[in-house]
């Protein structure tokens, strides 16, 4: 009889899922429906995943279980200084212990989008990126690279030239008007996110009608335009912590971050050492690590996908133990 009960318990569990999601679905596109489904949208019981995989050229990288993408910034300006780079030793260092601890993905950046920060010309962004992925290309030739930029021109060369297997944009296509067309041509994976404004303007564009349902349209309307550009490779969704966003709105994030899997597109998560964790614990970057794999393991717990981190060796093994609760049965 127990058994019986739990076996309905589940199905109901299902069902309300489903239910749910396409209830956000149709929100998105229907002003009218927003508060309702703001009413319930902590409703998602538990998060049935589809099996996802991204093609990095000839390289698959399944996501069944998450991964780890290894942030690799050719700035000398990142807001972390444990990862600014003065030399080719000291970047390879980097990679080496990336590769070595478990990543899954090199995410490479040249352009620093800390709030704030001024933005390089193109073609010093290109300088910087080009001087990164040759030093990687010499010595992992076929390793799955990302690219963080929103310009069309480092995008195009990055994957022409270094064969790189995915672009990752922080602004959705608004910083460049032929960011998105470029995708289409080049049909390699896109990670999609969500900000509003610059680096240098983003944090007084925090007020929204309401969060969860305002980003659900952003990323709705983001999808349906990269399908009628043409592009038809995988997507993935990166909620966007830290950008255009207070603490508490982060949270408010991080706590509903289930509810973007209403795409069963992956999720990305950034949220390594940002300024939601250290401002929290009132800390510096540097002293961040053990909250940030705090905020992983609910990224974890709320359906992400991919982690995108300075440390590589403390997030695989976040997941190690995310994983090992999956199998003993527990629901997250």
């Amino acid at each position: 009889m127990r058994l019986q009960i739990y076996i309905l318990i589940s199905i109901l569990q299902a069902f309300l899922q489903v239910f749910f999601q396409k209830l956000s679905i149709y929100a998105v596109k229907r002003d009218f429906f927003r508060n309702f489904v703001a009413k319930f949208r902590g409703l998602y019981l538990y998060n049935v995943k589809i099996p996802q995989i991204i093609v990095f050229g000839g390289v698959i990288v399944d996501l069944t279980l998450p991964v780890v993408m290894a942030i690799v910034n050719a700035t000398p300006d990142s807001f972390y200084a444990g990862s600014r780079h003065v030399s080719a030793d000291a970047l390879m260092l980097t990679v080496d212990k990336a590769v070595a601890d478990g990543a899954a993905i090199l995410d490479v950046g040249g352009c620093s989008t800390r709030p704030g920060t001024a933005v390089p010309s193109a073609e010093e962004e290109w300088r910087r990126v080009s001087w990164t992925l040759s030093l990687i290309r010499a010595k992992y030739p076929d390793f799955p690279i990302s690219v963080d930029t929103f310009r069309a021109s480092v995008a195009e060369r990055a994957v022409a030239e270094f064969g790189v297997g995915m672009i990752n944009d922080i602004s959705g296509g608004e910083l460049d008007a032929d960011l998105l067309p470029t995708m289409a041509r080049l049909q390699v994976p896109y990670v999609l996110m969500h900000s509003k404004g610059t680096p240098q303007t983003m944090q007084q564009l925090t007020d929204y009608d309401d969060l969860i349902p305002d980003m659900l349209r952003y990323f709705a309307d983001k999808i349906a335009l990269l399908r009628r550009l043409g592009f038809d490779k995988e997507i993935v969704i990166d909620p966007g912590f830290g950008f255009a966003k207070t603490v508490e709105q982060n949270f408010e994030l991080l706590r509903h971050l289930r509810v973007f899997g209403t795409f069963d597109l992956p999720v990305l998560a950034g949220i390594s050492r940002k300024s939601m964790l250290y401002k929290t614990l009132d800390v510096q970057p540097e002293s961040a690590l053990n909250g940030t794999t705090a905020a992983n393991m609910l990224a974890l717990v709320g359906g992400a996908s991919i982690l995108r981190v300075h440390d590589v060796r403390e997030a695989v093994e976040t997941i190690k133990i995310y994983e090992r609760t999956l199998v003993a049965g527990v629901k997250l």
